[in-house]
């Protein structure tokens, strides 16, 4: 990278924090710390140095400063001994490390003066950091923000999940299809993470259940080792630092000894290959489970280390120490299953504390129950696991044992509580009889918790009223909602440092964390000066949005322009297509010339599709396929335009949110769970359009009817067209503008080289329509012409987006994560602030 003087690109440099200018001996420090890692820690000097090198030598500064901090707050849990959160999940999206690191220690200006005075560009240098992209998506993110908002609030607590070879995969567009390469994330290394092989814990797998006079004995198993992986999550301004753990496959041995002595070398080592595997690759799935044994086995794999891990610092801390059993074990241990993918906790726990521990059956899962938590986060049917019974024997046979356990005392309460009702016997019963046998772990993860959270409050009713109705009847005091949310310390104050300052200047000081102070912007509504500055700030926005994409992707977007932005996972629910048949639907309306009124709109569609999700994949060449038509249209030039965002991920999202005008959250009523990309673009004052689904209806409600695009049926019009049978073609058949789009989809228009080529998207619209695209699809147009008609105002808009920035304070992750720790954590957030590590500590810890 080469140095620049410190008075070149003056404008280019990041913005600094009202927070304050770094002190000089602050930056001096930084500069000695960075060039001591420089030389000692990666054996460079400047000559020679890379990006990479000058990334991590900063990497290390900001490293260092998380250490002290991160040892004094596990002395301090050690010693005050509170009850401890172990939030377990196979997915944690956490994206880069440094820029949010720094903002939480309230380093950034330092650091981006020490680099300026060294002649580096500390946004280049945060550039060079790749992803952590440890998750598909929502779910994923959900895991990283919560962790945050954990440390922030002082809770004391561990996130567990796996440390993945190769994280979701980096998407391609090739011909304009999606193609899939390898996320080699761990290339370089990672200079966040500690590896403790001190924690080297046994995971078993296969053998055979043993029985005698003691008890059941799992025997003649296959060794796995879980190797802990370490990163630490600071909270914000506070001093603590949580530890997010992730676990390793490892080996038993090196190589089979008696492979190697008889030549066999190559069996020696694929051997060894075989047990690595699990902590491989991150499954790229997408709300359709696949039953496929390594998924399984990952699964099982996070769930024993983890509780094994839990067991120990349990039975280290006073409580296990001086009871010497696990009566207070509930009393000092909360565990959180994300989704059902953790939810063998649950018999492995039993197995942990029936087989080894020699607790009484009734014992054992008192303790399990009043531990444990579930959270949903899916209404699609497809999407719930249920596991074959064949695998689970195959691979845990002594758990099939324990769940058939579990079922059969559970469905004898359900037979005393409805008397002769077979058939609800039937319903509830986690063993499915129909077809191959298989174990619903939905079910499994209600019966064996205290508590089932849906993740918006229509996700939660819909949980209580649908998918999990039995079960709300048998067990209403478990079911409860608990509202998605997103840390406004990387969704805002990160990644919009403009929006930030201004925020900064007219709010009480602690609004990071405290969101709702954001109502207090409601008086500044009609101040065009507050709505001016609003503007440009979304302009500046904008533009580093397109210097970004014009550097990395070699298109030139108009800034001028309407950033209409629909970025998150390709699937048929999300309605993607929805959004393509309004472009189609545009583009026709300009090549007949009706332009009057009509505001200029850049159209950015991103996100990737599961490798094999065939119409996901399809959805994506034929978004680049209109794109190509769109683009090179001497007619619409200037009018319109189409992007493919390609491998859309968390750092992508960090430049795209706060650039967006308006935000497509447009999936079908009742099959989005909540939604966090809505709640990013509103803290973000871009506008909404979308439907009353998932958190959409409470984002309306915050903000008000009026500042909101809504269109499209309610859950109950979408159940009531289907039960009275929905006919898709006969909207196609009345709707002349709906007819003429399906049509070019259909006649090779954005295909000539193969007119077939959608064929399938335009059958699964006119014949299939499960979405209820076509439906929707006049709503949908009359709703993007309100949009129009509202960009043409522009001082009334940004009041508009004034307002939704105002109304967003009740999606931060610290609203969520305090409703956890109340309602069913039994833990309280602490508003202690650790001491920093040159400040005497004196008796507090």
């Amino acid at each position: 990278m080469a140095a620049k003087k410190p008075a070149q690109d003056h404008e280019r440099r990041k913005q600094i924090s009202i927070r304050g200018i770094a002190p000089v001996e602050n930056v001096c420090n930084i500069k000695n710390s960075f060039n001591r890692h420089l030389h000692y820690t990666l054996v460079k000097d400047r000559d020679v140095a890379t990006s990479w090198d000058y990334y991590e030598a900063l990497a290390h500064v900001v490293r260092d400063h998380l250490v002290g901090r991160w040892i004094r707050t596990h002395q301090h849990y050690y010693r005050e001994d509170p009850k401890r959160v172990y939030y377990l999940s196979m997915e944690f999206y956490m994206g880069r490390t440094l820029n949010n690191t720094m903002v939480n220690l309230g380093l950034e200006n330092a650091c981006d003066e020490a680099m300026y005075q060294l002649g580096l560009d500390i946004e280049e240098l945060e550039e060079v950091e790749g992803d952590a992209g440890l998750g598909n998506g929502g779910l994923g993110r959900l895991a990283a923000c919560f962790m945050d908002s954990l440390s922030t609030l002082g809770i004391a607590a561990y996130g567990y999940g796996i440390r993945y070879d190769y994280g979701i995969f980096e998407q391609k567009i090739n011909n304009g299809w999606q193609t899939e390469e390898p996320d080699e994330w761990l290339k370089f290394g990672n200079p966040w993470e500690r590896a403790r092989p001190e924690y080297l814990l046994p995971v078993k797998f296969y053998g055979r259940v043993q029985q005698s006079d003691k008890g059941s004995k799992w025997v003649d198993t296959q060794l796995v080792y879980a190797m802990a992986y370490d990163t630490p999550i600071p909270g914000f301004n506070n001093n603590t630092v949580n530890t997010m753990r992730l676990w390793s496959a490892k080996a038993p041995n090196s190589f089979n000894l008696q492979f190697f002595n008889s030549g066999e070398y190559m069996q020696a080592v694929c051997d060894r290959n075989l047990a690595e595997n699990i902590s491989k690759v991150l499954y790229p799935n997408d709300n359709i489970f696949e039953g496929k044994e390594l998924r399984l086995k990952q699964e099982y794999f996070l769930v024993s280390a983890s509780l094994q891990d839990i067991i120990r610092r349990y039975k280290h801390s006073k409580a296990g120490r001086e009871k010497n059993d696990f009566e207070c074990f509930p009393d000092k241990a909360a565990i959180q299953l994300n989704d059902t993918h953790p939810s063998l906790v649950i018999p492995e726990l039993m197995r942990l504390l029936v087989d080894e521990e020699c607790l009484a059956w009734n014992k054992a899962w008192d303790i399990v129950v009043k531990t444990c938590a579930y959270t949903n986060h899916t209404l699609l049917p497809e999407a719930l696991e249920r596991w074959s019974v064949a695998l689970i024997e195959k691979l845990l046979p002594r758990h099939l044992q324990i769940i058939f356990a579990i079922n059969h005392l559970f469905l004898e309460q359900v037979k005393l509580r409805w008397p002769g009702d077979i058939d609800r016997v039937r319903r509830m019963s986690m063993v499915e009889e129909n077809g191959e046998k298989r174990i619903n772990m939905a079910f499994l993860s209600i019966v064996g918790t205290h508590a089932t959270n849906g993740v918006a409050r229509i996700h939660s009713e819909l949980l209580k009223t649908n998918v999990f109705r039995d079960f709300y009847e048998m067990f209403p005091e478990r079911f409860q909602n608990k509202t998605n949310g997103i840390t406004p310390r990387r969704w805002l104050l990160m990644c919009n440092p403009g929006l930030s300052e201004l925020l900064s200047t007219k709010l009480d000081s602690d609004w990071t964390t405290n969101l709702d102070k954001l109502q207090q912007l409601k008086k500044y509504c009609n101040d065009e000066k507050i709505l001016n500055d609003l503007m440009t700030i979304k302009l500046y926005n904008k533009t580093k949005l397109a210097t970004y994409l014009k550097a990395t992707c070699n298109i030139v977007v108009n800034v001028s322009t309407m950033f209409d932005i629909q970025v998150k996972r390709i699937h048929e629910y999300k309605r993607q297509l929805l959004n393509c048949l309004h472009i189609i639907t545009m583009y026709n309306r300009l090549k007949r010339k009706k332009t009057e009124g009509f505001v200029p709109r850049t159209v950015m569609i991103g996100g990737k599709a599961a490798p094999g999700y065939h119409v996901a994949k399809l959805i994506i060449k034929l978004v680049n396929n209109i794109a190509n038509v769109v683009n090179n249209d001497p007619q619409t030039s200037g009018w319109l335009q189409v992007v493919f965002l390609e491998n859309y991920r968390v750092s992508l999202a960090e430049k795209i949110v706060p650039a967006a005008d308006l935000s497509e959250q447009i999936s079908t009523a009742g099959t989005e769970a909540s939604g966090t990309g809505n709640m990013k673009f509103m803290l973000n004052g871009a506008m909404t359009i979308g439907t009353l689904d998932g958190a959409n209806v409470e984002m309306r409600e915050e903000v008000g009817e009026d500042n909101f695009f809504l269109f499209g049926m309610t859950v109950d019009e979408v159940e009531n067209i289907k039960k009275e049978g929905y006919y898709s073609k006969m909207y196609y058949d009345k709707n002349t503008e709906l007819k003429e789009a399906l049509d070019q989809i259909n006649d090779g228009t954005f295909s000539p080289e193969d007119t077939g080529l959608f064929r399938d998207l335009y059958n699964s619209l006119v014949f299939d329509d499960r979405f209820c695209l076509l439906k929707d699809y006049q709503s949908y147009i009359e709703c993007q012409q309100r949009v129009n008609d509202l960009y043409l105002q522009p001082l009334e808009w940004a009041r508009k987006c004034l307002l939704n920035i105002a109304a967003s304070g009740k999606f931060s992750s610290d609203r969520t994560i305090v409703e956890y720790a109340r309602d069913i954590w039994g833990v309280d957030p602490s508003e202690l602030k650790l001491p920093a590590p040159h400040e005497n500590s004196g008796t507090e810890l």
